[in-house]
């Protein structure tokens, strides 16, 4: 059986890449295919040493620096990647990779992280960010973002088999492209998050500082709870807001970024862990359970596929600071088992990954 693997495009090492690096592992005879490929040579090894089928956009001036500009080209070049000679194509998809051509012979299996947000439900307040809601340059990019959903749901129909990533990028898919889609999470390595038993008095906060993950929100509800200590990893664009919301409380530490090193002994170490975003799925709960710590999250997104209610951590309704301080009150009556918090972390683990996918290709080619 000949094998391809198609991704939307390599220029880091992020949280797709570590599907296709699982996809590799489980079909290293596989082909590899991308829209461009930029990576830089230390973040390759993942790769095993394939060489990379890219399309037309590898070649475009300044595409090195500039490739997502050229949006509006990618469906077009994700159709002529020619994948005619393959009995199997898996896609990892976040963008266009789904819309790779197939024939009648060919099995097609789309693992999707999410249908094109900023193209979806997304669009406006993408535009708002963007600084795009006026002028020439809004009005063209609403028109580009009208094109792409009309192409993006077309598109949808070409795999044989849909894998959504979590339940809620499940239900996304049904809501955008109306097609069923199978949940297989994606791979996480817990092994790199040993467990720890003991923990300290302290709640962690580690994320992008981006407005979706409502950090600003974690931060101005430790500021009205003074006796409990509250420790901020991270770095971004909304970095300002939350130190806004964290001014003049003792109790808040805004570490920035630190080593993965000192990442994995925080995770280890925390009473709990927090998170306020709506996510997709969301590894650093996975990996944050995977160091037996319990997890206070939006009841909302991805979120709600990893935790187990009342078992390792607890869920809080609203995105609102008065919803965060009722969770930490609730929380600090419980008693969680870091055990218990680390065998669910395992679900999630490489091997589990891979059983499934393999899995899900036997049973569409039986």
């Amino acid at each position: 059986m000949k094998v391809a693997i198609v991704h939307e495009w390599l220029d880091t090492y992020a949280g797709s890449e570590r599907v296709v690096e699982q996809l590799i592992a489980e079909w290293p005879e596989a082909d590899l295919f991308a829209v461009c490929d930029f990576l830089p040579e230390a973040e390759r090894g993942f790769l095993r040493g394939k060489p990379v089928t890219t399309s037309f956009i590898q070649r475009l001036p300044f595409a090195r620096k500039h490739f997502r500009k050229f949006l509006g080209l990618m469906p077009l070049a994700i159709e002529q990647l020619d994948l005619s000679g393959y009995d199997l194509v898996l896609s990892s998809s976040h963008a266009v990779a789904k819309g790779v051509l197939t024939g009648p012979g060919q099995l097609h299996v789309s693992y999707v992280h999410s249908p094109m947000r900023y193209a979806w439900d997304l669009q406006h307040q993408y535009l708002r960010e963007a600084g795009l809601e006026r002028g020439i340059m809004g009005a063209y990019t609403r028109w580009l973002l009208h094109r792409m959903r009309m192409w993006d749901r077309a598109s949808a129909l070409g795999p044989d088999v849909l894998i959504g990533n979590s339940t809620y990028i499940a239900e996304r898919i049904r809501k955008v492209w109306r097609r069923d889609a199978l949940v297989v999470h994606p791979p996480v390595d817990v092994d790199r998050f040993a467990l720890k038993a003991e923990k300290e008095g302290f709640y962690l906060v580690a994320s992008r500082m981006v407005p979706y993950k409502r950090i600003e929100l974690i931060a101005a509800a430790f500021a009205r709870m003074p006796d409990r200590r509250l420790v901020v990893v991270g770095d971004g664009p909304n970095a300002p807001r939350v130190r806004e919301a964290a001014s003049g409380a003792a109790n808040i530490e805004l570490r920035g970024r630190v080593s993965n090193e000192e990442l994995v002994r925080l995770t280890q170490s925390a009473r709990a862990a927090i998170f306020a975003a709506e996510e997709d799925f969301g590894i650093a709960t996975v990996e944050a359970q995977a160091c037996g710590t319990p997890v206070i999250a939006f009841g909302k997104g991805g979120a709600r596929d990893i935790v187990r209610e009342g078992e390792t951590g607890l869920f809080f309704a609203e995105q609102a600071a008065e919803a965060i301080i009722d969770a930490v009150g609730r929380f600090e009556a419980m008693s969680i088992d870091p055990t218990a918090c680390r065998a669910n972390a395992e679900r999630f683990g490489h091997a589990a990954f891979r059983a499934a996918m393999r899995r899900v290709v036997e049973e569409a080619r039986a």
